[in-house]
C-alpha cells in the first residue's frame, strides 16, 4: 500500500468515478462560459427596453467582470481553507441567486449589482475546479483532463449561445438568466453527490481524522486507501504570495500579468460587445446570439 492518499491517484489508472468528476468540472466550466457571456448575450434586449446608451450598458457588461477578479481571490482562497468542495456548492448557490435575481432587476444599476453577485460566484468556481481536476487525477491522464476541463469554457458559451438564441424568441432578454439560473440549480446536487473532496485537500489542511476522510474520499473514486500519511515538513518556509515578487521572478511575473491581462482586455471586449454591436446594425436578437456562439465554437476547437 501506498503512503501518500495523493500518489494513490498519481500511480492508479483513471476510473470512471474520477472521469465522472472530471465531466463535472468541464460542466461547471461551461456553466460559468454560459453566465459569464449571459449579459453579452441579453445586452441588445437590455439596451432596447430600458433605451440605455452604450455607456451604462458597458458598465452592465462589466460588472461580472469586477466580481470575476474579487472572487478569484477571496472565494478562490476559501477553497485551500474549507476545501474544493465546499467551495464549489457554496460558489453554485452565489451564482444561483445572482442569475435568478437578475431576471429581477428594473434598472441598469439593480441589474449592475446582480451581476456583481455572479461574478463573485463564477471567480471562485474557476478557481477551485481547477484545483478539483488536477487533483483528482493519476499522472498519465491528468493532462487530458485539464485540457477538456479548459476548453469547456467555450463549449458551454457555445452551448449555451445556441439555447439562448432561441429563448430570445421570445423577445424577453430575461428568460436567458432564467436559464442559467436553473441550470446552475441543478448542478448543486450533482456535485454533492457525485464530487467527493479531493484528498490532497486534506494532506495540506490536517484535519484530526485527515487520514480516515482522505481513504473516504479515495473510496468514493473507486480507488485503494492509503496506509498511512506523510509526515508534516517541519522548519519548511512558508510560502506568501509575495514570493512572485522575489528578485529572479518579479520580471517573469510582471511579464506574464502583462501579456494576461492585455489578452483579457482584448477577449472580453470583443466577446461583449459583439451581440450588441450585430445588433445596432439591424439584425434580431438571436441572430446577434449566433455570432457570439461561432466565435466561441472558434475557441473550443482552438483548445
Amino acid at each position: 500500500m501506498l503512503h501518500d492518499p495523493r500518489e494513490v491517484i498519481r500511480q492508479s489508472p483513471m476510473g470512471t468515478r474520477q472521469w465522472i468528476a472530471v465531466a463535472l468540472m468541464i460542466a461547471l466550466n461551461a456553466l460559468d462560459g454560459f453566465d459569464v457571456l449571459s449579459s453579452a448575450f441579453a445586452a441588445p434586449g437590455i439596451s432596447k427596453e430600458w433605451g440605455i446608451g452604450r455607456d451604462a450598458l458597458g458598465v452592465v457588461l462589466s460588472m461580472e467582470l469586477i466580481g470575476m477578479g474579487f472572487g478569484s481571490i477571496l472565494l478562490g482562497g476559501a477553497a485551500d481553507r474549507f476545501g474544493r468542495r465546499p467551495t464549489v456548492l457554496g460558489c453554485l448557490v452565489v451564482m444561483a441567486v445572482g442569475m435568478g435575481l437578475a431576471t429581477t432587476a428594473a434598472n441598469p444599476y439593480s441589474l449592475g449589482v446582480w451581476r456583481l453577485l455572479t461574478g463573485l460566484g463564477i471567480g471562485g468556481m474557476l478557481a477551485a475546479i481547477n484545483a478539483v481536476t488536477a487533483e483528482i487525477c493519476s499522472n498519465k491522464g491528468r493532462s487530458l483532463a485539464m485540457s477538456l476541463m479548459v476548453i469547456g469554457y467555450p463549449i458551454g458559451a457555445t452551448v449555451g449561445g445556441t439555447i439562448a438564441a432561441l429563448l430570445l424568441k421570445s423577445g424577453d432578454w430575461r428568460v436567458v438568466f432564467e436559464f442559467g439560473a436553473i441550470a446552475t440549480l441543478v448542478f448543486i446536487p450533482l456535485v454533492f453527490f457525485l464530487v467527493p473532496e479531493t484528498p490532497a485537500w486534506f494532506l495540506v489542511s490536517r484535519p484530526a481524522d485527515a487520514l480516515a476522510r482522505a481513504n473516504r474520499s479515495l473510496a468514493a473514486l473507486r480507488l485503494p486507501a492509503a496506509q498511512a500519511l506523510p509526515p508534516v515538513e517541519t522548519g519548511a518556509p512558508r510560502a506568501s504570495l509575495l514570493d512572485i515578487l522575489r528578485p529572479g521572478l518579479v520580471g517573469t511575473t510582471l511579464l506574464l500579468t502583462l501579456g494576461y491581462s492585455l489578452h483579457c482586455i482584448t477577449f472580453y471586449y470583443i466577446l461583449k460587445w459583439s451581440p450588441k454591436i450585430v445588433a445596432d446594425f439591424g439584425y434580431t436578437q438571436p441572430q446577434a446570439a449566433s455570432v457570439l456562439v461561432w466565435a466561441n465554437i472558434g475557441g473550443a476547437i482552438g483548445g
